[in-house]
């Protein structure tokens, strides 16, 4: 892997470049063409922005995005695009992703119909992106850090919490930046960026307002599709354990949007535990669908009088970074379970992956659904019963030259 060192004295034609458009005004570089440009997308032709793209380092910088954005597509978002179809037949207008971190692009595959994302997660937002501040020969590195973010999940289909935060800093640091490039390359037109704050009732403030000292920060990102319509995100930094949950105001503003659709990936089996009950129960309250990995809500905690249960793919049991998270009545429900032809989660590899389709069940439907599993939690195994050994985690293999570079 190139070091940025090793970039860094390539950029002197940047500099010059970087030079010539430090009089530039902040407010002539739009938020679009800010994520156009971190994309490796063309901004507008009248973008003071465009002249940073005629540097070889950012031409460079749009290569490897194109190519490893379009790998991405190929091998997974287009086939969850029409698993979703095929799954999902009246989403909610708004959509819910605990422990997301900055993983718009996979809230949009799943829940491509969504009006209203909400995004929650411990990885702070930063400041609003503006390339134009960079000092001289920075901007290079600046979209060097960008790659380096973004590698885990576009390899695996997740962000490494750990790596994540060596990764969100820099010039351009925190993730509205990866946000930025997400919403670039699902082809949506960035309308408005704002910095806020939640009070501990979950009212929404400017950033600049006092929110009390419970408040919790983030951004609205005002954004159009190819519809033209617009829509929101709320990416908010929110501790979403039981004491920090229960003092903010994060799921009081979720519950003034609910009903929704939720999503649950690679959400470190938090769930499992006791310190995240608050959450946890909050969703299975406040969800009409759930879609989520093993790591997610555990099978025992989902009411089979008020869910159906939908299994897809296979259920290998936890990676070995997470031991004791096996669950027998999880292994029973798959069992019966449909193909998936993606990867997701920890266990990312095709053919490895699971994924449960949760869809809560409406007041007045008294009947069973004809492909539902009503599937009850089986019995706990006895003392002295072990559960079968979880697969081994195998380690990636390399990926391709253009990726890692």
């Amino acid at each position: 892997m190139r070091h940025v060192r090793d970039v860094v004295p390539k950029l002197a034609a940047l500099a010059l470049i970087l030079l010539s458009t430090a009089g530039a005004s902040a407010e002539a570089v739009t938020a679009d063409d800010t994520a156009r440009f971190l994309a490796g997308m063309q901004p507008s032709a009248n973008s003071p922005l465009v002249p940073l793209t005629r540097d070889p380092a950012w031409q460079r910088h749009a290569r490897f995005f194109d190519n490893a954005f379009a790998e991405l597509e190929r091998r997974q978002l287009s086939r969850i695009h029409a698993w979703a179809d095929a799954n999902l037949a009246a989403p909610k207008p708004t959509m819910f992703y605990m422990f997301s971190g900055p993983d718009f692009i996979y809230a949009d595959a799943f829940y491509a119909k969504a009006t209203t994302y909400v995004l929650g997660a411990l990885e702070p937002t930063g400041p609003v992106p503006d390339v134009t501040r960079l000092p001289a020969g920075d901007v290079g590195p600046a979209l060097y850090y960008v790659e380096q973010s973004l590698s885990s999940i576009l390899s695996f289909s997740f962000f490494i919490t750990k790596k994540m935060k060596v990764d969100l800093q820099g010039d351009i640091s925190g993730t509205l930046p990866i946000l930025y490039v997400f919403l670039a390359r699902t082809g949506k037109t960035i309308r408005d960026v704002q910095l806020i704050s939640l009070d501990a009732s979950g009212g929404v403030h400017g950033a600049a307002e006092n929110a009390g000292p419970n408040a919790v920060r983030g951004a609205l990102i005002t954004f159009a599709g190819p519809d033209g319509a617009d829509r929101k995100l709320y990416y908010v930094s929110a501790d979403l354990s039981n004491a920090s949950a229960r003092a903010s105001g994060f799921l009081k503003f979720c519950s003034s949007l609910a009903p929704g659709n939720s999503l649950l990936k690679s959400a470190s089996y938090l769930m499992h535990a006791g310190n995240f009950t608050l959450v946890r129960d909050w969703l299975l309250a406040n969800s009409a669908t759930i879609i989520q990995d093993d790591s997610g809500i555990p099978l025992a905690n989902f009411d089979a009088r008020k869910w159906r249960l939908f299994p897809f793919g296979r259920y290998e049991g936890p990676i070995a970074e997470f031991p004791g998270r096996y669950q027998d009545n999880y292994a029973a429900l798959f069992e019966r379970a449909q193909p998936l032809d993606f990867g997701i989660g920890y266990r990312w590899r095709t053919h490895e992956s699971n994924l449960l389709l949760s869809v809560r069940v409406a007041a007045d439907d008294t009947g069973p659904l004809e492909t539902s599993t009503e599937a009850l939690p089986p019995p706990a195994p006895s003392p002295r019963q072990k559960p079968p050994r979880p697969a081994p985690f195998r380690p990636p293999p390399p990926m391709p030259f253009w990726f890692w570079r």
